[in-house]
């Protein structure tokens, strides 16, 4: 049976979504309370929508795993293996993880490779005398005032089919071309600043650099005409932030209708993996018999009150860019 878990967490102990060793991650962490509560010999697969860094929070994460049928457990009846993670697992997880919702889904249902959208929301807060201490966990503090009417006049020209190598961390495969749907800065009554980003799928800090970037627009730092270079760019500019983790939160994911999951599936791997689009692919993952512990506490500091960016990767010069030619970019890196 295939078990579509929505899952919402805190990121802020755990040190990402993929399971490390010795490191307390969402995977891991699920991965063992699923495996204690229904007694499994083996430790089974999560696979997820988007494979948050550490310190990035979920409200709308997408699982799945593949399970027996059946569940037994001593001296009660039989159940259904869906049903038994509604029963159990939420009493085996901490307290920074919630189960959503738990249901069985049909096979072609692939919580990565079936995705056409993620939605993110990248929180700031830019008035320095009126910082709250309690909000420190998902809301990035800056130092100063940010113009958002300029954040979102930028936003609007990178919306579209681009290569975003100059907002990605180097890697040795995936393609960088992606769809970005939506890149929308907007100032909430409160004060409070909200980047919603949405696209087909993100690499890698993708979208800390896109707020990176709009962030310097704001502060007044960089202008229209640089924005529109970046997307000339074939590999990670040094220019552009990656703002802090704990900023961001995965909101959504989304899917097509269920008679589509499976063509979305196959045109997603056959984009990622450079795969004939047959639908019988699959990326490699780790063993699901390979033992995961459960998680010790992680000791992870409580993220900064400041929204100094991390280091952004190294990078080469700007080069000329080539043609933007793959309309089905749609392969999760994130």
């Amino acid at each position: 049976m295939r078990v579509r878990i929505d899952v919402a967490y805190d990121g802020t102990g755990f040190s990402g979504w993929a399971r490390q060793p010795g490191l307390r991650t969402v995977q891991s962490t699920l991965e063992a309370g699923i495996a204690q509560v229904l007694r499994l010999e083996e430790t089974p697969d999560v696979v997820c929508a988007g494979r948050t860094d550490a310190g990035v929070h979920a409200r709308g994460q997408v699982v799945h795993v593949d399970l027996p049928d059946q569940i037994s457990r001593p001296h009660r009846d039989t159940v259904p293996a869906d049903q038994a993670l509604r029963d159990w697992l939420p009493r085996a997880l901490p307290a920074d993880i919630v189960l959503r919702t738990v249901r069985q889904v049909s096979e072609n249902f692939d919580a990565r490779f079936s995705a056409i959208s993620r939605r993110y929301v990248y929180r700031l807060w830019d008035r320095p005398d009126s910082v709250d201490p309690l909000t420190r966990g998902f809301i990035v503090a800056c130092a100063h005032r940010l113009d958002v009417d300029a954040m979102s006049s930028c936003a609007s020209l990178l919306l579209g089919l681009h290569d975003f190598a100059a907002f990605c961390r180097p890697k040795d495969h995936g393609t960088t071309i992606r769809s970005l749907t939506r890149l929308e800065p907007v100032r909430q009554p409160s004060g409070l600043i909200e980047i919603t980003a949405a696209a087909d799928a993100f690499c890698h800090s993708m979208v800390r650099s896109l707020v990176g970037a709009l962030v310097s627009v704001g502060r007044g730092q960089r202008d229209m005409t640089w924005i529109t270079s970046l997307l000339e760019a074939r590999s990670r500019v040094n220019d552009i932030a990656v703002m802090p983790a704990h900023g961001l939160t995965l909101e959504e994911v989304s899917y097509p209708p269920d008679q589509d999951l499976a063509r979305q599936a196959s045109l997603a791997r056959a984009t990622r993996l450079d795969l004939p689009a047959t639908g019988h692919e699959h990326e490699p993952s780790p063993s699901a018999s390979t033992p995961v512990p459960v998680p010790a506490a992680s000791g992870l500091e409580p993220p900064p009150l400041t929204c100094d960016p991390e280091s952004p990767s190294s990078s080469g010069p700007m080069s000329s860019p080539p043609m933007v030619t793959n309309p089905h970019a749609s392969g999760a890196e994130r």
